[in-house]
């Protein structure tokens, strides 16, 4: 598998020849300034996955999916929100699983809120938990720690990492998401959700020191570049 970060919760993951587009905050993100415009018009995206509708994850999904006729897969909501837009979408709801072509998604719980930006009901957030023959990766979108959580294990396969958020305040902060490894029995983690505002800001050093102590690898990855996963356990 290979990851880019574009900030905030927004990652794209090309597996198994398929690009998946997590969350797009690329136009309105203050750490992207000038070149926001040029990144939202290369990306390139088989499906969009949107674990809710908040503004700073969906702000450029429609239009990369028109430009790339990729299809969104999100809830109910969400996806009937952007199918009347003309936008090719796949609706999902908490617990369920679907076969795709790039792997099997499960959507899975998360606690936070969701309304998208116009003020549109955007139904329950949630995350993803995806597996195929390159890996498992779990992304839990914006989320407070949950028991729910620990539940991953018994019905997911293992995970090869996670995407956690750690900036606090709006979503759970590092200790939590410390708690979060561990109740998902996994010990390699991606952060995301932090320093794009004053509000989640968080001290990078620190972060790590955290993970290291309970045993886990915790990896801020830079903007816009892309790793394989396997050479980001590599470092």
């Amino acid at each position: 598998m290979q990851i880019t970060y574009y900030g905030q919760s927004c990652f794209l993951v090309e597996t198994v020849g398929k690009k998946l587009l997590f969350d797009p905050f690329i136009s309105p993100n203050p750490l992207q300034a000038d070149q926001a415009a040029a990144i939202v018009n290369s990306i390139q995206a088989d499906y969009i996955l949107l674990t809710h509708g908040h503004g700073d994850h969906v702000a450029d999904a429609e239009a990369i999916a028109k430009r790339c006729d990729a299809t969104i897969v999100s809830n109910y909501e969400i996806v009937s929100y952007y199918q009347a837009k003309g936008i090719k979408g796949h609706p999902m709801n908490l617990g369920g699983s679907w076969n795709f072509d790039f792997g099997k998604l499960k959507m899975v719980n998360a606690v936070h809120s969701s309304v998208l930006p116009d003020g549109t009901y955007a139904g329950n957030p949630g995350g993803f938990v995806i597996s195929n023959a390159e890996g498992s990766f779990y992304h839990a979108g914006d989320t407070a720690l949950t028991w729910d959580m620990k539940l991953l294990p018994m019905i997911c396969p293992v995970l090869d990492f996670a995407i956690l958020p750690i900036g606090d305040n709006f979503t759970m902060g590092i200790d939590d998401a410390v708690l979060a490894a561990d109740f998902i029995d996994c010990n390699k983690i991606i952060a995301c959700h932090y320093d794009t505002f004053g509000y989640i800001k968080i001290d990078h050093a620190s972060a790590q020191k955290a993970f290291a102590a309970k045993g886990k690898e915790l990896i801020l990855l830079p903007l816009n570049e892309s790793s394989t996963i396997e050479s980001l356990w590599e470092k």
